[in-house]
């Protein structure tokens, strides 16, 4: 993989050049893509000529090449969003967050494979680590292209578990901030509640470095040693659903941390927190089903059986029930406040186990509740089930405190490392 803050670190150095960093990334494609399939459209011709723009290295992001999830709008590249419905698509504008990309000195090197709509039917992406198997959804080819070394930094989103458990089956490092840490305007909406804009990139310092350059917020965690966190251990009301491996990775996971220094408690689940993780579903159906409105009402016929489906079961969601869930939500953000009172982050999984058949996203069981409460979180990798696939266990902050769920990542991803 490549490293993005090692990359701009050497262009700071002057020892590599923006351009030179685009054709790191064109042999790789040229290796891999065929294989992967990441990208919905690529510009590597492009990519080269916005890389000999005059200052470009000295732009936060240094002139690295990021990768831009196809549901994000983008006056250079068609904008697809992963359906026939909208081939040939070109916005009048880019994203709020595309803008802010190339503001910080980054450029797109190329749109990333979304499942459709950003919902569970897959795309081309096949999974690095093993062809047969899925990279996860629905920011399937920017967890993808990050993990086959393609590109240093990959944007994606979340309304169910799309940035972190792809992270996972990747085995690369996945950053859901804080909600509306990074802007959405120019996305394709699945639920406004709920869409939550990530990045990807190879490992902790990467990612944090891309974020503190797009946002300009103090989120690098590579200035300074990491102080030992106080982590609670969160099996959760679904621990269950975890494979035998995963939940090993969790225990481990935990284990490595404390003998680096950290505090682990576990306390008591709330079972306002497994009511608020039912009425995740109850929000994203409701929303879709309006958000989509246009898709389901001129195009149903495009839709994939999959989507159709809980679009058709989704109308029988009333106002009623939505609202009662806001209130459940609303109520559990407390409750996990409360949980979270002294410690600094929850350690659980990040997915169910290890990466499925090309024919499925894998299910968000062990994302939904994080991505409902708006909190940050953050897959760290160095982990594999017996296959030697990776596995991934994330940490998940308080609303805001994500330079503390980054720092405390951080910590483990080197606890971690210290085992092999």
């Amino acid at each position: 993989m490549l490293s993005a803050l090692d990359l701009a670190r050497r262009i700071e150095a002057g020892e590599l050049t923006p351009a030179a960093v685009i054709d790191l990334c064109a042999q790789a494609i040229a290796g891999h893509e065929s294989a992967i399939g990441a990208f919905a459209a690529l510009d590597v011709p492009r990519a080269r000529q916005q890389a000999q723009t005059s200052g470009l290295a000295q732009q936060p992001l240094r002139g690295l090449p990021v990768g831009v999830k196809d549901i994000f709008d983008t006056v250079d590249f068609a904008t697809e969003f992963g359906t026939s419905i909208y081939a040939g698509n070109r916005p009048r504008a880019d994203a709020a967050l595309v803008a802010m990309v190339r503001r910080a000195g980054g450029i797109v090197l190329g749109k990333t494979v979304t499942t459709e709509l950003a919902f569970l039917n897959p795309g081309k992406t096949r999974n690095p680590h093993d062809p047969t198997r899925s990279p996860g959804g629905s920011s399937s080819g920017s967890a993808a292209g990050v993990a086959a070394g393609m590109l240093p930094i990959a944007i994606g989103s979340q309304t169910g578990g799309s940035v972190i458990r792809p992270a996972s089956y990747c085995g690369v490092t996945g950053f859901k901030p804080s909600y509306r840490t990074l802007p959405t305007p120019g996305i394709k909406h699945f639920a406004v509640y709920l869409d939550t804009a990530g990045l990807f990139a190879a490992r902790v310092a990467d990612v944090a470095f891309a974020a503190a350059a797009i946002t300009g917020r103090d989120l690098r965690v590579d200035r300074a040693a990491s102080a030992a966190p106080r982590i609670a251990l969160a099996r959760t009301n679904v621990w269950d659903e975890a494979s035998a491996a995963m939940q090993g990775a969790v225990e481990a996971a935990a284990k490595a941390a404390q003998a680096a220094g950290a505090t682990i408690v576990e306390p008591a689940w709330p079972a306002l927190l497994t009511d608020a993780y039912r009425a995740h579903a109850i929000i994203q159906d409701y929303e879709a089903f309006r958000v989509l409105a246009y898709e389901y009402d001129r195009h149903r016929d495009a839709l994939s059986p999959i989507l159709r489906d809980m679009l058709d079961k989704a109308a029988a969601v009333t106002s009623d029930d939505y609202d009662a869930a806001r209130g459940i939500t609303k109520r559990a953000r407390q409750a996990l406040a409360d949980l979270m009172a002294d410690v600094d982050v929850l350690l659980t999984a990040s997915a169910p186990g290890a990466a499925p058949a090309p024919d499925s996203t894998g299910p968000a069981t062990f994302n939904r509740l994080w991505t409902l409460m708006g909190t940050p979180c953050v897959n760290v990798a160095n982990l594999k089930d017996p296959a030697g696939m990776p596995l991934g266990v994330q940490m998940v902050g308080r609303f805001g405190g994500d330079r503390e769920a980054l720092l405390a990542a951080h910590f483990l991803e080197r606890a971690l490392a210290d085992l092999h």
